[in-house]
């Protein structure tokens, strides 16, 4: 059985879309980012850096696993899904998941703090990150030109790629000119597993999602 301590983020939903694809047993902790659960003594003894998300493996001595990368390749080696064996696949795979988390997920979530949550309006800041945004999904967008998924077949890349990738409007970022992003982003869309893993947790509203944001913003800058 796998714990899942997460939230409706996008990162949250790379671990709940990977477990649901991989058909794996587990259950849901919902972590209110909110309330402050993620700097809780009980969580941060399962991850240390007071993020989600993060799992509990209770069939492999309840080893605990941080950061959405390596719970991902962690699940793709536990279960021999989604990660090829062959060492120039794997590392094709490998890369473009190290795409997601030193790039696109940086930068749109930097766009999404100063576009929708923080309290002062700095335009430099928004058109930074929101340029910077643009350009890693264009990369993607050139990469799936000649390709269906990122990386040859459907991989833990897709699926932590598209997590973000899916969120492009709410950093203010327009893809109209990235037709093979589109079709990319339609397609893995359309999988059941993908569905449902995005409705790990239950999904709250977008006007409580901005509120917590703006608190957690708002407290840092403090």
């Amino acid at each position: 059985m796998i714990e899942l301590y997460t939230a409706p983020t996008p990162n949250g939903w790379k671990a709940s879309i990977a477990l649901e694809e991989m058909k794996l047993d587990y259950k849901t902790v919902l972590i209110n980012l909110m309330e402050g659960d993620q700097k809780t003594p009980e969580f941060l003894a399962i991850n240390p850096n007071g993020r989600i998300p993060a799992i509990v493996d209770t069939d492999n001595d309840d080893f605990a696993i941080f950061e959405s990368g390596a719970i991902l390749l962690y699940l793709a080696e536990k279960t021999g899904l989604f990660l090829p064996s062959e060492t120039k696949q794997r590392s094709v795979v490998i890369q473009w998941l190290m795409f997601q988390i030193g790039g696109v997920g940086p930068m749109m979530g930097q766009a999404n703090v100063f576009f929708r949550y923080f309290p002062e309006k700095i335009p430099a800041a928004i058109d930074r990150y929101q340029t910077e945004s643009k350009r890693l999904l264009s990369v993607l967008d050139d990469q799936l030109k000649n390709n269906e998924y990122l990386a040859g077949d459907y991989s833990i890349a897709d699926m932590a790629n598209w997590a973000w990738a899916k969120t492009y409007a709410w950093s203010g970022v327009e893809i109209d000119d990235l037709p093979n992003l589109q079709r990319w982003l339609d397609l893995i869309n359309e999988r059941p597993a993908v569905q449902r893993g995005v409705l790990v947790p239950d999904p709250i509203d977008a006007e409580s999602l901005v509120k917590g944001a703006q608190n957690i913003v708002t407290g840092i800058k403090k």
